[in-house]
């Protein structure tokens, strides 16, 4: 007894020593059977059973988990053609830009993903094979096929690929995300820093979970850890010691861009939801109850009166919305959300948006000092509804060109840099040419369109449909409504 004693207190030694904001990327089955869903590995007994009795056992335990697991996660490059006009000198001294050139070249990009199910299909981050133009996986044993994009999520930065195999794909098992524990061990593979160094190892713990306000998506509830990291691992695969997949591995914190033991991984339950939704209905439809908030403090506890600084302040109630209709006030603090205590506004948003339009949650609020309790039907963002003018990337490419500028749709990140209410609806100037007659006008990256002549917009599709009608119209020019820090501004544009 003393010497299995001895034995298992060395082992922890051992365990001991593997215990020690840039995305980490260069540029049993049971599952639903409807709208044909596929099979997704769901084993409760991958975990090797055999009792550990010394540290070699301890050692073969953790190389039969790698070995196993390996195989399930590929690595990604991609190919993104870059246009680019480059300016001739004969422009320059006879200001005619017919002489300028159009230039490509490729942009290339590195990145991992996990396979879910045998028959192809394939988890990664959005970030990942955002804008590419040819996708490539590359599996454990070297083939290499190309893969399609079966749809993708930018507000979790989650993606599914699927790829086809004349033979059943090594798939991997998903465990339980909310069963994780501070302090448990994990596994990190993935193709780091380069396709050389595909499907390598790292280890280390569940530093953290729920870990949200990190800034880089708008829905994040993060596992923390410190297993290696680093660019090219985005996609990969986090694995608890029963061989299942708990994460998918996303981002890193750090002062150099390498990994320095702050890493963030999506939890695999988000991941699954987010990617059965994308592969039945082709997008995420995400609840939505339309106020607007902030985290009570203690000093705002004070003056309201509460026993302790917990809970979310209403700011804001948006006319027509589930919030107005169940008869939500400013200045009423939700405490609790379906019995759970409401401790940030951030966490909040994030438990509406994974909740699906339609479904029903029952709020606790404080409001005069009186505890009251709703009932509320979410609804579906009205940033998501579906758009019955969809245009190609060549139709929108096109027309930032006209424009000089391009735009992208508003989140919360987005409205928190730029201190947006939830009401402000429009699109954001995300890159605009200092050279361009829209500059020259006095458009600004940063600023919010919300209309376009008499148009209201709220995405970025919204916006370039008003435009090209517009330009079908052969509108010269158009006057843009612009929501430039809280105030309302008109610029007009030419289009011709």
């Amino acid at each position: 007894m003393d010497r299995l004693k001895i034995s298992i207190a060395a082992m922890f030694a051992v365990v001991s020593l593997f215990i020690g904001v840039h995305y980490a990327t260069d540029n049993g089955s049971n599952s639903a059977s409807v709208f044909n869903l596929p099979t997704f590995n769901q084993t409760e007994t991958t975990a090797d059973q055999t009792p550990i009795t010394t540290l070699k056992d301890f050692n073969d335990a953790i190389v039969n988990i790698a070995d196993r697991t390996n195989k399930t996660v590929v690595t990604i490059t991609t190919t993104q053609t870059i246009t680019r006009r480059q300016q001739s000198p004969f422009s320059f001294f006879f200001d005619d830009p017919r002489f300028d050139q159009e230039r490509e070249y490729q942009r290339q990009g590195l990145g991992s993903g996990v396979i879910v199910s045998d028959d192809g299909y394939i988890i990664t981050n959005n970030h990942v094979i955002e804008n590419a133009d040819e996708i490539n996986v590359r599996f454990f044993d070297g083939d290499e096929v190309d893969a399609e994009i079966v749809g993708t999520d930018p507000a979790s930065d989650i993606a599914v690929l699927k790829v086809e195999s004349e033979e059943d794909l090594s798939a991997i098992a998903m465990g339980d995300s909310e069963s994780i524990r501070v302090g448990e061990m994990v596994l990190a593979i993935g193709s780091p820093l380069n396709p050389n160094l595909a499907h390598s190892v790292s280890m280390g713990i569940v530093s953290a979970s729920g870990r949200s306000s990190v800034g880089l998506n708008v829905y994040e509830n993060y596992i923390q850890t410190d297993a290696a990291i680093n660019p090219g691992n985005s996609g990969g695969a986090l694995i608890n010691l029963d061989g299942e997949l708990v994460g998918i591995n996303t981002a890193i914190a750090s002062r150099s861009g390498g990994n320095q033991g702050v890493g963030f991984a999506i939890p695999v339950n988000m991941a699954r939801d987010v990617m059965e939704s994308l592969i039945t209905e082709g997008r995420v439809a995400r609840g939505y109850l339309g106020i607007g908030g902030s985290t009570v403090d203690r000093t705002m506890a004070s003056a309201l009166g509460l026993e302790s600084a917990r809970g979310v302040i209403i700011g804001e109630v948006l006319p027509d919305t589930p919030a107005a209709n169940a008869g939500l006030r400013e200045g009423d603090v939700i405490v609790s959300l379906d019995g759970e205590q409401v401790s940030a506004y951030r966490d909040f948003q994030v438990a509406i948006g994974s909740k699906k339009p339609g479904d029903e949650i029952a709020l606790e609020i404080i409001r005069d000092g009186e505890e009251m309790e709703f009932e509320v039907e979410l609804t579906e963002r009205p940033d998501q509804l579906a758009s019955t003018n969809d245009m190609n990337d060549e139709q929108r490419n096109d027309l930032r060109e006209t424009l000089g500028f391009s735009v992208d749709g508003l989140n919360d990140n987005i409205r928190n840099q730029l201190d947006l209410s939830e009401n402000v609806q429009g699109v954001v100037v995300t890159n605009i040419s200092q050279g361009s007659q829209s500059y020259r006008q006095g458009l600004r990256r940063g600023d919010v369109i919300t209309r376009v002549g008499e148009n209201e917009v709220n995405n970025p599709n919204e916006f370039y449909s008003a435009i090209q009608s517009y330009i079908d119209d052969e509108t010269e020019a158009v006057l843009l409504r612009v929501n430039r820090q809280g105030r309302n501004v008109f610029i007009a544009i030419e289009l011709m």
